[in-house]
């Protein structure tokens, strides 16, 4: 069925309104709309709900543009814009980008990136009913906190272990089953706000505790928390400051000086690590980080952790310790709302199960493969990519290779970098004008891409790292496409 066009305009001849009523005649029916040869078509492919809907919406749309006295998209018919407005509904949300920041755990980007092993495995299990909780030796209920608890206990030494939706859940729940309506000491040097302005205080607060605040914002001592030790105490809370550093005149109470003065007076020691490595990572020539397997062995009753940071995991919360906390910790009712789904828990598994194998650490978990990789071999993969940059980008930028520093990401040694390399790209301008202008064009046309190119701005330049960059066709491939 050919289309009646709505695009030619009225003749010179006509009234305004007989130009009105003209165009608003040419419409077609939705189901005159629906019934055309790309209407069948998307029919086919979608189903006649979405179509249907659609071809409503865009008619309507296209009236009241009508009388309204706007333009007409003289470009494409109604049926191509039918076309173009339905693949744009189902279009995926969730894009796969190039992270060339230099951030390797890119918290906007998804943090970790996970391991092959944990992609195969949630695929697997994703396609069949599976025993979450269904204990297969029994034939009864199970816990599905039994899939993942055995290994993160042989990993850290704790007693017990269990896993919930995030980090901030595993730091809430604990608070909330241990502390609910009581006070819990922390230092006023660890009271942090991580992102999306969740501040410690508002977490003692949702979950019900008081918070006492101990010691000075650079120095408490182990005499702060004893002094403030009253019947209503129910918890020592420590927090990892991963994501800022107190530096100069400071003094902290550890964990191991904390934990012998929690013992005596029978209060429990609950520490937040954050980032939760759990292997140490000065073996792979990285920082420092303290590891749940050191505050079980100083003697924490609780410590939770993240797992889809320096762990190289999904998004998850672990809470691990002595028996009797994560028994009560479990047996709250928070617990349910908090747990991890079926997902999530497979990813989990599969890349704990990565850790009884730490030679394979290094080459199977992208994290640490990102963030030990040498600098000489990030040098080399910038210099294989520069000219089909150029020639991408062309004559109106200039590329070059340099060398600079990476950061480890989402609040984990924020003082600390890694000698990196990558490109350096600029605006071919005689002097400052317009250069904002021209950084601003490029960003929105590499972040157009199918496949997005995320970089960073610094002294006029944008700067790609190429530390996280594993094969040099996944960007010049994707630059192919680039519309400048």
């Amino acid at each position: 069925m050919p289309e009646r066009s709505i695009v030619n305009g009225p003749k010179a001849s006509s009234t305004p309104q007989e130009a009105l009523s003209g165009l608003l005649s040419q419409l077609p029916s939705t189901d005159r709309l629906v019934s055309s040869p790309k209407g069948q078509a998307l029919l086919q492919q979608h189903g006649a709900t979405l179509v249907t809907q659609q071809a409503r919406e865009l008619l309507a749309a296209t009236r009241q543009r009508i009388l309204g006295g706007g333009e007409i998209n003289g470009e494409l018919t109604l049926e191509e814009q039918l076309v173009e407005g339905i693949a744009a509904k189902v279009a995926p949300r969730l894009r796969p980008m190039l992270n060339l920041t230099g951030t390797v755990i890119h918290t906007n980007m998804g943090r970790a990136v996970l391991p092959q092993v944990a992609i195969d495995y949630v695929h697997a299990m994703m396609q069949h009913p599976l025993n979450l909780e269904y204990d297969l030796r029994t034939g009864q209920r199970g816990d599905r906190d039994s899939i993942v608890e055995g290994l993160i206990c042989e990993i850290t030494g704790a007693q017990a272990a269990t896993v919930v939706n995030n980090n901030a859940a595993a730091v809430l729940l604990t608070i909330a089953a241990l502390a609910r309506g009581r006070e819990v000491i922390v230092s006023r040097g660890e009271l942090v706000e991580i992102g999306g302005a969740f501040r410690m205080p508002d977490v003692m607060a949702s979950a019900g505790a008081s918070l006492v605040e101990v010691g000075t914002t650079n120095r408490t001592h182990l005499a702060d928390y004893q002094n403030a030790i009253t019947p209503q105490t129910a918890l020592f809370m420590k927090v990892h400051t991963s994501n800022y550093v107190v530096q100069g005149f400071t003094a902290e109470v550890t964990e191991a000086a904390l934990a012998p003065l929690a013992a005596a007076k029978g209060i429990p020691l609950a520490t937040d690590l954050g980032s939760g490595s759990l292997v140490d990572m000065s073996r792979y020539g990285l920082p420092k980080e303290p590891t749940p397997q050191e505050m079980i062995a100083a003697g924490c009753d609780v410590v939770t952790f993240s797992g889809d940071k320096l762990l190289g995991g999904p998004q998850a919360g672990l809470i691990v310790g002595s028996q009797d906390a994560i028994t009560t910790i479990k047996k709250f009712p928070m617990k349910r709302a908090l747990r991890l789904s079926k997902l999530p828990l497979a990813a989990l598994e599969a890349t704990l199960r990565l850790y009884l194998q730490p030679e394979l650490l290094k080459t199977h978990l992208p994290t640490l493969r990102w963030l030990t990789r040498p600098q000489a071999d990030i040098l080399n993969m910038a210099q294989t990519v520069c000219p089909a940059v150029q020639q991408a980008l062309g004559s109106r930028y200039e590329v070059r290779v340099q060398n600079m520093m990476s950061q480890i990401g989402s609040g984990s040694l924020p003082i600390d970098t890694l000698p990196s390399a990558g490109l350096s790209i600029a605006p071919k301008l005689a002097g400052k004008k317009g250069l904002g202008t021209a950084l601003d064009h490029l960003e929105v046309a590499l972040r157009a891409l199918p496949t997005p190119v995320i970089g960073r701005i610094e002294n006029d330049h944008i700067l790609w790292d190429c530390r996280c960059l594993d094969h040099a066709q996944d960007l010049t491939n994707s630059l192919q496409l680039l519309k400048l």
